[in-house]
């Protein structure tokens, strides 16, 4: 598997069906667990058809969350290539002021961690992120 991470532009904006949120709240980073595993991952989710990728940062920071107050920006495409098959993603950063209820739908833990968890979801994608995170940041 090969991570690359890109300018914003160098992907079509109709290829690209994901958006992974970098979120912070009070100096730490969210993680989010789905309610049938047992790895962190960041928030984020598939790009709905038609819908703006922005909205889809957005709705997906909801939904897994419940943050109810943030600001949001993107930082950076991405592109995973696993044999002969690539999708693109794009990584946006998120400070998170206020979280309310965790809506029910497919997240059944959130917590908050300087640094990545040991049990990660895509180990082979969320740490390049990451370091894109943290040079944002820096």
């Amino acid at each position: 598997m090969e991570v690359k991470v890109l300018e914003i532009g160098q992907v079509e904006d109709s290829a690209i069906k994901f958006a992974v949120i970098g979120a912070r709240m009070d100096g730490q980073w969210l993680f989010v667990k789905h309610r049938e595993r047992d790895t962190w991952e960041f928030p984020g989710g598939h790009r709905e058809i038609g819908e703006q990728l922005d909205y889809t940062a957005k709705r997906e920071l909801y939904e897994e969350t419940g943050a109810e107050k943030f600001t949001i920006k993107s930082v950076c495409d991405y592109s995973v290539t696993s044999g002969h098959e690539t999708s693109y993603g794009r990584l946006y950063m998120a400070e998170v002021n206020v979280l309310g209820d965790l809506p029910e739908m497919e997240i059944g833990e959130v917590t908050l961690s300087h640094q990545l968890p040991e049990q990660l979801t895509y180990p082979a994608i969320l740490p390049h992120l990451h370091e894109r995170l943290l040079q944002e940041i820096s």
